[in-house]
């Protein structure tokens, strides 16, 4: 009876873990996406691959909540009217198509990042200055009280933070960037968070503007090849060259070979004709027969013609 059971047991768990992984999973999006203070609403929005019949919200190390949707729409919203501390945090959402089947698995997370307006906005400079050429190595520092806080860098333009930094003690953090380029400008701010407190953050600060321009290169400084328009057109042109004097050291090659060739033969037929000569002349003095007398000039003819 006891290994029936076990079978029955690890068959059931086969064909859930198997109906899991066939369900598409879920997708998790917050509005809005940014700048959200304590008593403001948000909304977070489980998008579904399928039509379900119930759709979860976990919060990480907190709550979680249920919410069971109707089939015509592919998508449930968790809201919260008034927004407090306990409601920051990173979030996951889950769904089921019914009661008998196994939930699909866990979206992404996003978090929830709100702003609490009673600490001081962070103070924040720029060295060596705002305006610089490309190749300069720049610090943006960003300090406040001291809260052991995490202190953020943030660039107009951007979604997310774009650097993070734990304060070295002092309240203060510094941001560098190596050998600036044009594409750093942009206007920058600091926030921070404080310890204990990851998903609590300050206002944004004052903001310092950074312009990098294009420095010229120095006098003598050789200029990069440049692959397209007349370099292109250049390095065609000497391909093509080589092309044509390779395919004309090749004929003249072929010609000098069969001029040797024609040489030779022409060197080789002198001597048969010799060695004909001579016997020619040995056998007719040897003859009985006078052999009559021809002109050295006529046996020549006779060697070319046969």
């Amino acid at each position: 009876m006891a290994p029936m059971v076990v079978d029955l047991i690890l068959g059931w768990w086969l064909v859930a873990a198997s109906r899991a992984q066939q369900l598409p999973r879920p997708s998790l999006s917050l509005h809005p996406s940014q700048g959200v203070s304590l008593g403001d609403t948000v909304t977070l929005r489980c998008h579904l691959p399928r039509l379900a019949a119930w759709v979860w919200l976990f919060q990480e190390g907190g709550w979680s909540y249920n919410k069971g949707k109707e089939k015509e729409r592919d998508t449930a919203e968790f809201s919260f009217v008034s927004t407090l501390r306990e409601h920051a945090g990173r979030y996951r959402c889950q769904y089921r198509e019914s009661w008998s089947e196994e939930a699909s698995e866990k979206s992404d997370p996003v978090e929830l990042v709100l702003t609490d307006v009673r600490y001081p906005p962070s103070s924040i400079s720029i060295h060596p200055e705002q305006h610089v050429g490309t190749g300069t190595n720049v610090t943006i520092s960003c300090w406040n009280k001291d809260y052991g806080a995490t202190f953020l860098l943030h660039k107009d333009g951007s979604s997310a933070p774009i650097k993070h930094q734990d304060s070295s003690g002092g309240g203060a953090a510094n941001f560098t960037f190596l050998a600036v380029t044009p594409a750093d400008s942009g206007t920058y701010r600091c926030s921070y968070r404080p310890r204990g407190y990851p998903f609590v953050s300050s206002p944004l600060g004052d903001s310092v503007m950074l312009e990098v321009t294009p420095t010229p290169a120095p006098p003598g400084t050789p200029k990069l090849p440049d692959p397209t328009g007349a370099e292109e057109q250049s390095r065609a042109n000497l391909v093509m060259a080589l092309v044509r004097g390779f395919v004309a050291a090749l004929v003249f090659g072929l010609g000098v070979f069969f001029v040797i060739d024609a040489l030779s033969l022409w060197i080789q037929r002198d001597d048969n004709c010799a060695a004909i000569t001579s016997i020619s002349l040995e056998v007719a003095e040897k003859a009985i027969t006078p052999v009559p007398k021809y002109p050295f000039s006529v046996l020549l003819i006779h060697c070319f013609l046969f």
